[in-house]
Parts: structure tokens; C-alpha cells; sequence
């Protein structure tokens, strides 16, 4: 397990992104759950984010890819409208222990 942040550094309805070994992730909490994926959209292959830690949309109920609009549930990284339907996002195991947030990469 690698430690990604501490709680504090990750409000409520917010995102965030990370890099690390090499691999971008990030992560977004929402209803005091923490949930991290792979900063890679299943559709075309792109980072989502449209500038630095800009994960979600204007109103904080999904994930949406700045490249073409796409919109990811929240809680398992399906996506539910825009040009793939049904694909997902790639989870990356985590846990909070402490406060801090942890994760298992692939």
C-alpha cells in the first residue's frame, strides 16, 4: 500500500488528482466515501480532467472527461451518459486508516 493524501487535503465534493509511479490517478470524496481511479478515460485513452484537479461537474454528482463530455458515476466509475455507455473507469483499491488515505496500485 502507498499513502496518496491525508483527509484534510481532500474536502468534501471535491477531487483530486495524483501521480505516482508513473501512473495517474485520482480521487474524489463524496459523502465522506473515497473513491480512486485511474485518470484515464475508457473511451479515448485521455487524462478527464480539464485543468488541474477538475474532476467533476459543475453540480459534484459525476466525474465528466473534459475531452468529450462523457459522465462516470461517482461510486463505481460506470459510465452512465455520453459516447460510452456502459464502459468504466478503473477503480484502484484505497482505504482511510487514520486519516490518511491509502492505496494498492495495479
Amino acid at each position: 500500500m502507498q499513502l496518496l493524501c491525508t483527509l484534510d487535503t481532500l474536502p468534501e465534493d471535491t477531487s483530486k488528482g495524483f501521480q505516482l509511479d508513473d501512473i495517474s490517478l485520482f480521487a474524489v470524496n463524496k459523502q465522506g466515501q473515497i473513491h480512486v481511479y485511474l485518470n484515464l478515460c475508457p473511451h479515448r485513452g485521455v487524462p478527464l480532467e480539464w485543468k488541474p484537479h477538475q474532476f467533476l461537474d459543475l453540480e459534484k454528482n459525476f466525474i465528466q472527461c473534459a475531452t468529450h463530455g462523457a459522465l462516470f458515476s461517482i461510486d463505481n466509475g460506470e459510465c452512465i451518459a455520453g459516447p460510452c455507455p456502459g464502459e468504466m473507469l478503473t477503480s484502484i483499491s484505497s482505504t482511510v486508516k487514520n486519516g490518511q488515505v491509502w492505496v494498492t496500485l495495479p
